[in-house]
């Protein structure tokens, strides 16, 4: 059981939420008596927020020990993937050589750290070592039409009719990425639900022929200096957000979500909207909104006593994190919190503490030690914390 007391939500209310089982048991006026309380955990804030966690619907857990490839601009993706495997083969190779479990054990962290609590790899399926936070590993991932072999007959399978395919679509600016959608749509002859990811060369029209898309604006402007008309496909379809890996991609999601709200193509609540209730509704998971019900998923971050709780959101960085809660589980908290959890019973010892910029955090797990086994199999791996020794 865990009660936080003194949170503000996103309209500027002021809440305690009760967690029970991992779940949101009440979420009522502060100082409002909750009706069969019992005694346990509990944190007082001070000019805190708190809002769901967010959900990242599109990365690639095992690729964010890249840092950024492409020092141009492409016109595909096909041209990007060419450019970089000619002029970065070996440092693509030396990467690839840091053992997968300890890549993806760094993809989830890298998810927690931004207030992250469940995140769609795309891909191969994964071994996850630990979940951390939750993985959505949609069964029918294609690549894309370009790098999936037989993807026609994969996205008609009579046998899997209730699946998400998962695709690569538009990424591009010239003919051939828009001429791709409709080859993708009129290949659809089953009309399986399709969520295609970036789709910068979609019109409104094609948009309506998709469940979702996924709006990756970081990625796709280091590649093509643009993103998807967010403004024009969500008339037809739900949008909802992904970061990509760090090869096209900045590690922090806050810098993304800047970027979305700086193209006016969606409105503040929307793009929140992306990241929690109808990013939920696409992978039928029980989160995306603090309510009596739902999974307990939440974070609690640092905000200015002034201005609205929506500009503090979209100010927030990793370092502004107070606490990360998955399914009623303390993932993450903040220093400034520390006396408060020992004293609440939670066992520190199952937390490293890092330096995240001018912040100290404590993470669940050895992340110290994570990336020291890194750092024997790639040197060069950037983090942006320092370890210190687990406490």
């Amino acid at each position: 059981m865990m009660l936080l007391t003194n949170v503000k939500l996103l309209n500027d209310s002021f809440v305690q939420i009760h967690i029970a089982d991992g779940i949101l048991h009440a979420v009522t006026e502060q100082n409002r008596d909750l009706a069969n309380r019992r005694d346990g955990l509990e944190i007082r804030f001070e000019d805190a927020i708190a809002f769901p966690g967010l959900i990242n619907s599109h990365d690639h857990l095992d690729f964010n020990l890249f840092p950024q490839y492409g020092n141009k601009t492409f016109k595909n993706y096909t041209q990007w993937a060419e450019y970089i495997h000619s002029e970065y083969k070996d440092d693509i190779n030396a990467v690839l050589k840091i053992p997968e479990v300890l890549r993806v054990q760094w993809g989830l962290y890298k998810n927690l750290l931004c207030g992250v609590t469940t995140v769609v790899n795309h891909g191969k399926a994964l071994t996850i070592p630990d979940q951390l936070i939750d993985v959505i590993q949609p069964r029918e991932n294609l690549h894309s039409i370009q790098f999936e072999k037989n993807w026609k007959l994969k996205l008609n399978n009579p046998f899997k009719n209730n699946q998400h395919y998962c695709i690569h679509i538009g990424e591009g600016t010239d003919r051939f990425s828009h001429a791709e959608i409709n080859q993708l749509i009129n290949w659809n002859i089953l009309n399986k639900e399709i969520i295609g990811i970036h789709a910068v060369a979609m019109n409104k029209k094609q948009s309506a022929r998709f469940k979702a898309i996924v709006w990756c604006p970081d990625s796709n402007h280091f590649l093509l200096e643009t993103t998807a008309n967010i403004k024009e496909l969500k008339q037809n379809t739900s949008v909802i957000f992904g970061t990509d890996s760090t090869l096209t991609a900045n590690w922090n999601i806050w810098n993304h979500l800047r970027l979305a709200r700086s193209t006016q193509m969606a409105t503040d609540e929307e793009i929140l909207d992306m990241l929690t209730v109808t990013a939920a509704h696409i992978w039928r998971t029980n989160s995306g909104k603090i309510k009596k019900g739902k999974d307990a998923d939440l974070v609690l971050a640092k905000a200015p006593k002034d201005g609205s709780s929506m500009d503090a959101f979209y100010q927030l960085n990793p370092e502004d994190i107070l606490m990360v809660i998955k399914n009623g589980a303390i993932k993450l908290f903040d220093e400034e919190l520390k006396q408060q959890v020992y004293n609440a019973g939670i066992d520190v010892l199952k937390f490293s503490k890092i330096k995240l910029y001018d912040r100290i955090k404590y993470v669940k797990g050895n992340l110290p030690h994570l990336s020291d086994n890194i750092k024997k199999y790639y040197p060069e791996a950037a983090f942006p914390f320092i370890p210190y020794q687990p406490i």
